[in-house]
Parts: C-alpha cells; sequence; structure tokens
C-alpha cells in the first residue's frame, strides 16, 4: 500500500535533450539530509563516486554491460536525456519483517543514451544505489556486466568468502584488507567495508531474470563484479544424484528482454553501526506487491524437527519420522502458542517423489490434527524434483490443506535459478502457500513483490552445531549488520544445550550451541524471520518450561524496530514493537560487556519488564540464566550485564491499571 501523500517532484531537465557541446558530462546527486552525495561521470564510460559528508566513502568506480552485438552500453554512448526526481512517501508492507511502516525518501537521477538503454542512480540517507536500464525492443544476449567497486586506501572487509559457485552461501567473515584479497578470492553478497569510520554494506536488490552478483578480488582497494554464467546442461551427481548436480555453463550471463530494468546494485552506507540493521533499502529498491490478497499470509513459529533429529523422550511411543512423533510436535506447538510444525527431510516416501508419502507418515491426520489445535503444516522438498513438476505439486499441497514449503538445495545463482525462486514463490501464492528458501542465496526483494515469501538461509546458522563450532558468539552477533541487511534469515535459533568453547562438543543428533542460554534467547528479538524456528527438541523444550514459556512471547513479524547500542561484530542491543509489547535482546562476542538500555522509546505510561539474563555461573556453565521482573518507564535506565558470549532478553508489557 502506498500512502496518499506521495510526493514526486521532477526537475526542469526532465526528458530534456542534450545536444552537441552543451551536453552535461558529470553530475552531482545528494542525499535528502545531504549528507551523502555521488558523483556521477559519464564522459566516457559511466563512473561514480560516494562521500559521506566530505569523507570519500567509495572511491570513482566504473560500470558496463556488454550486450552481444551491441558491446559495452555504457562505454562512448552519447547521453540524450536526464531527469531528476525527489520521492517522498511511506509504505506498509504486507509482511512486518522490521516494522509496519517504512518511510522512502530519495532522489534520482535517470541518464538515458542514444543506444536505448540508460542508468538510474538513487540516494537516500542511509545509502545509494545504481541499476542499468534497457529500452531496447528486441531480446538480447548479456555477455557481462561488469563493475568495479574502489576504495580509499586501506578499507577493511568482513568478507563472506566463497569456494566455488555452486553453494549454501553459509559463509563466515573473514576480516580482511581489501587490498589483500587476491584476484581469483571472491565473496557472495552482501559483504561488509570498512572506510576509515564509515561503513558500507554491499549488496543486490530487485534481482529478476537476471544471475547473483559476486565480488571478486583484484589485490587492490577495490573489487570487481564476478556471475555464474547461463547453465548449458545438468547432469546428476553419482551419490547424491536427487540434490547435487554436475554442470556446464555457457559464455553469457543472461538471455533477456532488451526492454528491462536491471538488478540494483545497492551500498547502504553509514557511520552508525546501528543504521546498518534499521536500513530497508533493500525492500524499498525492489519491485511492489505483486499479489491481489495478502490476508491469508501469516508470520509465525515454527516446532523444528531436523535439528533436533526427531529425539523425543519422555514420551510413550518410539519416537522417529512417523505420525505419532509429528502429532507430539503438534501438542508442544499448540501448548506453547506455535503456528506452525514443519515436515522436514524424511516425510515423503522418497526425496524425488514428492506427492507420495512415508508409509509411517499420514500427513493429511496431521494437517486435521494440526488444525483441530490452530498449528499448521510446511513440508520441505528437495528444489529439483519440485521443479519437474512444481505446478501440479504446488496446487496438491493446498488441496492437502497444508500452509507451506520449505524448498532446500538449490545451490545456485544463475539466471536459471533466480526465475526458479520467482516462478515457486508466484505459484505458492496461487495455492496460498507459504515458501522458506533454504540451501540457496541471499534475498534481493522477492519478498516484496511476493510477501508469501517468509524467510531464506543463505546463513551459517544453527544447524552447523550438528557438524561444527562455526557458529561462534563473534559469527552471531556479526550476522545482523552484513546477512541481515539484505533480508531475514533462517538462522533456527532456541539451542538449549549451550556451552562455551572449553567444553564444546560436536554431535550431530544432540548438537550444542557455542555461547549462553540467553545469548540463544536473545535472537529471538534480534533475527528477523518471519517463520522463526524453536529448533530444540519438544521434549527439550518441556523440561525447561521457564525458559520455553519466555521464547514463546517472542512474534515473528515487528510493527516498529530500534537498534539502541551496537557495535559491528562485538555487540548488539535492539528493541523491537509488536503491538502494545516491546521485546528487547543483547547479544555480545566472546568479550564479557556492561551495557545501558535507555527506555525513553517506551513513552507515557507504567510497564513490566520480565527479563531473562546471563546467570552468575554462566562464565563457567553457559546455561545458567536468572528470569527477573521489574517495573519500568520511559525515564528509567538499566545496566545490563553480558557474560563472554552472552545475551540478554527482556519482554516489556504495559502495566495493568
Amino acid at each position: 500500500m502506498i500512502h496518499p501523500h506521495l510526493v514526486i517532484t521532477h526537475s526542469a531537465l526532465a526528458l530534456t535533450l542534450l545536444a552537441g557541446a552543451a551536453q552535461a558530462e558529470t553530475f552531482t546527486l545528494q542525499s535528502p539530509d545531504e549528507r551523502l552525495s555521488v558523483n556521477i561521470d559519464v564522459a566516457q564510460k559511466v563512473t561514480w563516486s560516494v562521500n559521506l559528508d566530505d569523507a570519500p566513502a567509495i572511491a570513482p568506480s566504473t560500470i558496463g554491460l556488454t550486450v552481444k552485438g551491441l558491446g559495452d552500453i555504457a562505454s562512448e554512448a552519447k547521453l540524450i536525456s536526464v531527469d531528476r526526481n525527489e520521492v517522498n512517501t511511506r509504505h506498509s508492507p504486507a509482511v512486518k519483517h522490521k516494522s509496519a511502516d517504512i518511510t522512502e525518501h530519495y532522489r534520482e537521477l535517470s541518464l538515458r543514451f542514444d543506444n536505448e538503454f540508460g542508468v538510474d542512480f538513487r540516494v537516500y540517507d542511509d545509502g545509494v544505489a545504481y541499476r542499468f536500464v534497457g529500452e531496447y525492443s528486441e531480446p538480447i544476449t548479456v555477455q557481462d556486466e561488469t563493475m568495479a567497486l574502489n576504495f580509499p586506501a586501506g578499507a577493511t572487509t568482513l568478507f563472506p568468502e566463497e569456494e566455488s559457485l555452486i553453494s549454501h552461501y553459509e559463509r563466515l567473515y573473514v576480516p580482511s584488507k581489501v587490498a589483500d584479497i587476491t584476484p581469483g578470492r571472491f565473496a557472495s553478497l552482501p559483504a561488509y567495508i570498512g572506510v576509515n569510520d564509515i561503513n558500507i554494506v554491499f549488496t543486490e536488490a530487485d534481482l529478476y531474470d537476471y544471475p547473483g552478483m559476486f565480488l571478486y578480488g583484484t589485490g587492490q582497494d577495490g573489487f570487481s563484479a564476478g556471475f555464474s554464467n547461463l547453465v548449458t546442461e545438468a547432469t546428476p551427481m553419482a551419490g547424491s544424484e536427487d540434490r547435487n548436480q554436475n554442470l556446464s555453463f555457457g559464455d553469457a550471463i543472461a538471455q533477456t528482454q532488451g526492454d528491462r530494468h536491471y538488478p540494483w546494485r545497492v551500498a547502504v552506507i553509514s557511520d552508525d553501526d546501528g543504521a546498518l540493521v534499521e536500513s530497508q533499502l533493500v525492500w524499498l529498491l525492489s519491485r511492489a506487491n505483486q499479489l491481489d490478497d495478502t490476508s491469508w499470509i501469516k508470520p509465525g513459529r515454527i516446532a523444528w524437527d531436523w535439528y533436533n533429529a526427531n529425539n523425543l523422550f519422555d514420551v510413550d511411543f518410539k519416537s522417529g519420522i512417523n505420525t505419532q512423533t509429528y502429532k507430539s510436535y503438534i501438542d508442544f506447538a499448540a501448548d506453547y502458542g506455535l503456528e506452525y510444525v514443519i515436515l522436514d527431510e524424511g516425510w515423503t516416501k522418497s526425496t524425488t517423489n514428492l506427492l507420495e508419502m512415508n508409509p509411517d507418515i499420514d500427513v493429511h491426520e496431521l494437517v486435521r490434527y494440526g488444525q483441530s489445535k490452530g498449528v499448521e503444516i510446511i513440508l520441505w522438498a528437495l528444489w529439483g524434483p519440485l521443479d519437474q513438476d512444481y505446478q501440479n505439486i504446488l496446487k496438491t499441497y493446498g488441496e492437502w490443506g497444508v500452509a507451506g514449503i520449505k524448498t532446500d538445495f538449490m545451490q545456485r545463482s544463475d539466471q536459471e535459478m533466480v526465475n526458479f525462486y520467482e516462478k515457486i514463490a508466484r505459484e505458492a501464492a496461487k495455492h496460498e502457500l507459504l515458501v522458506d528458501f533454504h540451501g540457496g542465496f541471499k534475498p534481493a526483494g522477492l519478498r516484496r513483490a511476493y510477501p508469501n515469501v517468509m524467510s531464506y538461509e543463505g546463513v551459517k546458522g544453527n544447524e552447523n552445531n550438528k557438524w561444527s563450532a562455526d557458529v561462534t558468539p563473534e559469527h552471531t552477533v556479526t550476522l545482523p549488520f552484513i546477512r541481515m541487511v539484505a533480508g531475514p534469515m533462517d538462522f533456527t535459533p532456541g539451542a538449549l544445550r549451550n556451552a562455551h568453547i572449553a567444553n564444546h562438543h560436536i554431535s550431530h543428533y544432540r548438537p550444542v550451541s557455542l555461547g549462553t542460554r540467553a545469548h540463544q534467547v536473545a535472537m529471538y528479538a534480534v533475527y528477523e524471520s518471519a517463520l522463526q524456528m524453536l529448533c530444540e527438541s519438544p521434549s527439550t523444550y518441556r523440561r525447561e518450561p521457564k525458559v520455553t514459556e519466555f521464547i514463546s512471547q517472542f512474534p515473528a513479524d515487528w510493527d516498529e524496530t530500534h537498534v539502541l547500542d551496537a557495535q559491528i561484530a562485538d555487540y548488539i542491543l535492539v528493541a523491537r514493537r509488536n503491538g502494545d509489547n516491546w521485546y528487547i535482546g543483547a547479544m555480545t562476542d566472546d568479550t564479557a560487556r556492561t551495557l545501558t538500555i535507555d527506555f525513553s522509546f517506551l513513552g507515557e505510561g507504567k510497564f513490566t519488564l520480565t527479563a531473562l539474563r546471563d546467570g552468575i555461573n554462566t562464565e563457567h556453565f553457559a546455561e545458567d540464566y536468572k528470569i527477573e521482573t521489574q517495573a519500568v518507564q520511559a525515564s528509567d535506565k538499566l545496566t545490563i550485564n553480558l557474560a563472554s558470549g552472552g545475551g540478554w532478553a527482556g519482554v516489556i508489557k504495559p502495566t495493568e491499571q
């Protein structure tokens, strides 16, 4: 929905032809608050740079788009029109991932060339974006898109380095100097770059019918763009035929319509660390909602099976992938007010037959039983078998009465795979099915056009505890500043088996998280996902009713978000509102910290705070915690102590008069 007070202004240069010696070659575009300034030069090639106040953030960087038969459309092209716009409006998103109301205020410069192509630049108070635009009447083959993303000397990076273009995009963020990233090394998006005291998160938005971008090292203070070429042949890989492929590639990155908008290249830029977490640029820069009716789309919490390997105890039946086990998951969800239960891998007769059930599972009975208790079912499906018959499969799932799908193992971001995401989102919406994209690339705007796209993995999340010690407190406190800038992330929080590294061990069937109990609980306020998992076994949660009752109070969508204090990769303190209640989460890395909560965001009235914090013995026993209750109001401040790898979570409700 767009609010009626939309304001759009056009400069006197709009659609004015520029000819001969009078042709302008350089332009400046400033953010509404005039702190960010973009300088654009189109004399020979298209080059842009960005300053924050008077400090350089992005050094002069050249961009181009090479089209078969036309060459680089941005090289020595004649500029024929310039259009300057300013837009100031508000939006109410169909799903409140971060807030119920989003302000959009930007200034835009649109340049058009005599070859039926052009480029748009937009600048917001918290970032800059550009995109190529085609107004060409025939289909085209894009051979390459080039980008030099250059920075002042000494720039640093937290680099989500990839090993292959075939990837689940679950990366650690490697600290380095940009100049030390040698040619051949590359990262998926989003990636972080630090320039003195300026933060930059680079990513993309409005990604449709086009491959995802990667950043490649240059051995200098900058990166270059890279893409997966078109897949020309895909054959099953021996030993894992259902989910892995051997691929052959062509010599172009996309075959597409000549009359189109290309993806936005987005740089979120701020000298305030918390502003990265609050930014909504990826959503704002993506195309509008394509669904007429979104009333059926319901964010919620999920009792999840795969992390805990269906390990139930204190029950009178044999647990496993069977109907009785999932009824127990439904009972648990109903008892704690959770909206969904997922049936992960194993519910089908085989991973390639998505319409026949495992003989030990009756999905129809689970749907009926769940509906009788107000709990809905979500089904897991491999992308390849789904793709083979997606219209029939999704139609069937809709007829079964399930709420959604979790599709997995895409592992690519070439043009074909990007198109798979869109067609699944579109087709699922026809049957009122929610979608969680697992085993694939980060969010890039699809969730705005298709709000039934609720979450994405593309993150090294809690499931890695089953086979590694990679998910450290430093990693988990880095994610909000980089990966979450792109959009919601299916990290799957809620582990109740917690340990510090000194006594951590790896167990596939009974995984252990790194960091404290309170660190895990705080994720329910810090991490955004409209389908938010509770990863632990229901039996484990039932043995810890105080913690489980506390977690179950946290919703999966938000009316308002404020970062109260933050330092990238070190700590974060967030307050979010849902209805009349506020929810606070604080997380730290391996350094114990003292933070202060200023409750001025509460407004008038009296409130009751219930907090779960690190216990007095947390430094030795990570599962130690304490729950406390106290009265608070807007004029109060509260000092909180976070242990090493620790956290703090709070629920604030108006005090009944």
